[in-house]
């Protein structure tokens, strides 16, 4: 009795496919942004060309500290430099913002779109949020 119970089990068993078939992997931009974040750290608080903004995500916990250096006499944004504390897709979205912030106008990086930033990382529906707080971030700036 045991032993024909055995063999259903088997039987039923072998159709299924490998774990490793059945794995989602994020996009190789999400990996890379993750491994290798750019511009990860912090300027001094009390420097005036220096804005900071600060953003959460009560729904999963992320949060990010965006802070841009702008040239006086330009008006352009000289560097970028974030903390984040949160998911990969989180830290890829702030690596991304700070790359995209650079040299432009704090008028020109208020039209940065978390779409954008989601379609540039190909990141699921469920990940969203992450490029929502970018955005937030960029726009929530004290410059």
């Amino acid at each position: 009795m045991l032993r024909i119970a055995r063999e259903k089990l088997i039987a039923a068993a072998a159709p299924l496919r490998p774990l490793s078939v059945l794995r989602r992997a994020y996009h190789e931009r999400v990996v890379d942004h993750y491994n290798n974040p750019r511009n990860v750290g912090s300027f001094e608080k009390d420097d005036p060309a220096v804005g900071t903004g600060l953003v959460g995500a009560p729904a999963c916990g992320d949060v990010m500290k965006l802070q841009i250096k702008v040239d006086d006499a330009s008006g352009k944004i000289v560097d970028a430099r974030f903390k984040t504390f949160g998911c990969g897709s989180a830290i890829a979205s702030s690596s991304v913002a700070t790359e995209w912030v650079k040299g432009r106008d704090m008028e020109d990086v208020l039209s940065i779109k978390n779409t954008e930033i989601a379609k540039h990382l190909a990141l699921p529906p469920v990940k969203l949020h992450c490029s929502m707080l970018a955005e937030d971030a960029i726009k929530a700036v004290d410059a």
